[in-house]
């Protein structure tokens, strides 16, 4: 759905965001990191249409967005890290004004109010003033906003920045709907585990290059060369380290009681054909689980930077 190509944005002799290539595949939620200064926001702006590149393309939905700004903004909606409020307007009269500059005709947008209202989690506030929420709502407000025009591709800059932990699982919830919905999500964010649990893809930006990309899972294979995998078995503690230790797959085996962790180099199938190796050698398996990757460290890892 998304395809950059080339991207550059220069200010005098200073680059921002330098040659970058980058793909987001239809319904994803990509997930954009790196250390202060790197560019994410430089690129966010320039996918917008807000900030014009030096040099580069940008399609969406094979549309070139510098030829075509118009019809590309109707299919974006852009959360940047910075929004302004009305606070003298109440809530419904806030989203009425945006919906009002969308074109929508009164009957539409009245339906998409409601709608938009319900999925922010924000219905009983609807007579509210806005400067009487709080952060996390004003955030969620400003989510609704972007979505007032039903446009197929979100850009979120740090949409959770600020917000106490309940707030945050709250976006997460809405986020996820989202990509239910059909929407593709880019969002850029500093809370970096977060970022492992909800995005299906994960690029690191360093020096306005992408430095690494892929899945979590993906990308720490690419750093590390495995994925780890925790077993909890039953019986026959010793027999199944022993296999483990035969596998050619297997690498860093940890025991800790009933649990093992090992690093394991291979696919799904050979994920598949180890599980069935164990069983038929008796040992009881009461669980067989990926690790979830430390995107922290893989972070650490590839970038030189420190982390915003």
């Amino acid at each position: 759905m998304i395809k950059i190509e080339n991207l550059t944005k220069q200010y005098g002799k200073f680059t921002a965001v330098d040659n970058l290539f980058l793909e987001i595949k239809e319904g994803e939620i990509f997930g954009f990191v790196g250390p202060n200064g790197a560019g994410k926001t430089t690129t966010l702006k320039m996918i917008s249409t807000l900030l014009k590149p030096t040099s580069g393309n940008i399609f969406i939905d094979d549309i070139d967005v510098s030829k075509n700004i118009k019809e590309a903004r109707n299919s974006i909606g852009y959360m940047p890290d910075f929004f302004g409020v009305y606070d003298n307007l109440k809530v419904d009269e806030y989203l009425e004004f945006y919906a009002d500059i969308a074109g929508l005709n009164k009957a539409d947008k009245k339906k998409m109010l409601g709608e938009l209202l319900e999925l922010v989690d924000l219905s009983h506030k609807v007579d509210a003033y806005v400067d009487s929420l709080s952060r996390g709502m004003k955030q969620r407000l400003c989510l609704a906003r972007s979505l007032i025009h039903n446009p197929r591709f979100l850009i979120l800059d740090e949409p959770a920045s600020g917000m106490d932990p309940r707030a945050r699982v709250q976006m997460k919830d809405i986020l996820r709907e989202l990509k239910r919905m059909g929407k593709t999500i880019l969002i850029s964010s500093h809370i970096l585990p977060e970022l492992a649990e909800l995005c299906t893809s994960i690029g690191i930006i360093e020096r306005g290059k992408i430095v690494i990309s892929g899945t979590v899972d993906e990308i720490m294979k690419k750093v590390s060369g495995t994925n780890g995998v925790r077993i909890k078995v039953l019986n026959n503690t010793e027999k199944a380290i022993n296999l483990l230790m035969e596998e050619p797959l297997v690498s860093d085996i940890y025991d800790n009681d009933n649990i093992i962790e090992f690093g394991f180099s291979g696919n799904e199938e050979d994920m598949a054909n180890l599980i069935k190796r164990l069983v038929l050698k008796e040992i009881s398996l009461a669980s067989f689980n990926p690790l979830q990757s430390n995107l922290e460290e893989i972070f650490m890892q590839v970038t030189k930077g420190d982390v915003e």
